[in-house]
């Protein structure tokens, strides 16, 4: 897997800065569940920016896990997506309510990610892509395996899965990978962010 470095730094989009009101409710999340929540501030806009830079209209209806309070999903917005065409599954009830005040339109799921296999997110389609802010960093290999069978069971042939992290490597273990048929790149490293991160794209791999 490559591993190019690109500091982005191209203007935040309209709405995507975290208000004080923000981060107090993610600092009390984390202070609740700091496994589930896994960071004590919201992702920069920068890599909202970043994470997002791939995915535009021809993308929907596009998939958001662990949204929080939204960064991710106004940087989907600035990128020519309507709300209408998100589902953003979030398992902390504070951030949903938020998500559900935030994006009146946009469709919110207050459960776990490791619940999509067996959910009914799309009817007779599948996403175009799919954002990811969950810590996977924090969590076992077998629940990172359920999380990815889940998201690439609602995937169309092609698409991709965008996952950030802190980390120095690809948080999806390799033998997950290998085991999903599936490849990851780092696309870039954002170091105006807190900490600096890195984001990969992980897509089928092409026989």
């Amino acid at each position: 897997m490559s591993d190019p470095t690109v500091d982005c730094n191209t203007a935040p989009p309209a709405g995507a800065l975290a208000t004080l009101s923000d981060q107090v409710t993610f600092l009390r999340s984390w202070l609740g569940n700091p496994r589930r929540v896994g960071a004590i501030a919201p992702s920069s806009a920068s890599l909202a920016a970043l994470i997002c830079s791939e995915i535009d209209s021809r993308h929907a209806p596009v998939l958001e896990l662990g949204p929080g309070t939204g960064v991710f999903t106004e940087a989907l917005l600035a990128r020519g997506l309507d709300a209408k065409h998100l589902t953003l599954v979030e398992s902390t009830p504070a951030f949903a309510e938020l998500l559900r005040k935030r994006f009146p339109t946009a469709r919110v799921l207050t459960r776990d990610a490791t619940e999509l296999a067996d959910s009914a997110l799309y009817p007779g389609e599948r996403a175009g892509a799919a954002v990811s802010g969950l810590p996977l960093r924090a969590m076992p290999p077998s629940t990172i395996d359920e999380v990815i069978a889940g998201v690439f069971r609602w995937l169309r042939p092609g698409a991709s899965l965008y996952q950030f992290t802190y980390g120095l490597r690809c948080p999806v273990p390799t033998a997950t990978l290998a085991r999903h048929g599936l490849v990851a790149q780092a696309i870039g490293r954002v170091w105006r962010n807190l900490p600096p991160a890195t984001v990969y794209r992980i897509r089928k791999r092409v026989s």
